[in-house]
């Protein structure tokens, strides 16, 4: 009884020591690979991360501000790229770096509808969770426009820099000085009505109904009726693309403003300074749907 006990003890001895040995062997193979596959880092990476503003918003094309860091040690981005960045910033990094600041085409998220609670009518009352995802798997949200904006501001939520608000009326606002179009509203809205577009351009579609004709304004005082004097005022700059009209590039540096003077609904609008500015038809005295009520969101 003894020996096999004594048996037993030496076998669990050599099976610990065998474990024991394969560690090593492992943990030094390890090391050495490790050394040999390692990539240096490059020493200017800690600063680089240091002076950038380390909210990951996405808005300079990158997933993360490690990976822009990487970028622009790499050469494929330029400091401008950070919206985030102040001016002095972006130049001291450019300085850092040894390279030019670079010029990126500012962007801002914009909003494809105009129909707020005055002027877009809701055919029942959403009783539920108070996001915008929830009411759009409930009968779209409730709205008589199936495609306009629900008003719960999942939107403003998502927003880290304060550049979205609900207004009284229950649509968002956006204050493009503040954007860095880093696009979390555009992934937040349920029915895809943000859109990061170029900050200079003045011209802004602000409805999505892809449908036609006068009695839309039954749904959505502000809706387009795909009257097409919009693009006809304007065909260097504006098609028609299905019922809605679509920014196209031009050669020309000017964007015509009177390609929103005779839209009868102010579904077309003139920004400047992210100021919202109606065409004249617009802005003139009419009779407004009685579901859609009075007054008009400037």
């Amino acid at each position: 009884m003894l020996r096999h006990r004594g048996a037993r003890r030496v076998s669990v001895l050599a099976a610990v020591a065998v474990f024991a040995v394969l560690a090593a062997l492992l943990s030094t193979m390890l090391v050495l690979a490790e050394r040999r596959l390692a990539v240096a880092e490059d020493a200017r990476l800690h600063d680089l991360i240091e002076a950038l503003p380390g909210v990951n918003c996405g808005g300079c094309g990158e997933p993360s501000c490690r990976a822009f860091a990487e970028a622009l040690i790499a050469g494929t981005a330029v400091p401008a790229a950070c919206s985030v960045s102040s001016a002095a910033t972006q130049r001291r990094i450019a300085a850092f770096l040894g390279v030019d600041v670079g010029v990126v085409e500012r962007r801002v998220a914009r909003l494809a509808c105009a129909g707020d609670d005055r002027t877009a009518p809701r055919l029942g009352n959403y009783h539920g969770e108070r996001t915008c995802s929830a009411a759009a798997a409930v009968a779209a949200g409730g709205k008589a426009c199936a495609w306009g904006c629900l008003g719960f501001g999942d939107c403003e939520r998502v927003c880290d820099f304060d550049a979205i608000r609900m207004d009284a009326h229950s649509l968002p606002v956006v204050d493009e000085a503040l954007c860095t179009a880093c696009g979390d509203c555009v992934r937040a809205c349920p029915k895809d009505l943000f859109h990061l577009v170029p900050a200079a351009e003045p011209l802004w579609v602000a409805c999505s109904n892809p449908q036609a004709g006068s009695e839309l304004v039954e749904v959505c005082a502000v809706a387009c009726t795909a009257c097409g004097k919009c693009v006809r005022d304007a065909p260097d700059r504006l098609v028609m693309d299905g019922n809605l009209p679509r920014l196209i590039a031009s050669e020309s540096d000017s964007t015509p403003r009177r390609a929103i003077d005779r839209c009868p609904t102010g579904a077309i609008l003139w920004i400047h300074d992210g100021r919202r500015e109606l065409g004249h038809a617009a802005r003139e005295p009419r009779a407004w749907p009685e579901a859609g009520r009075s007054g008009r969101a400037t």
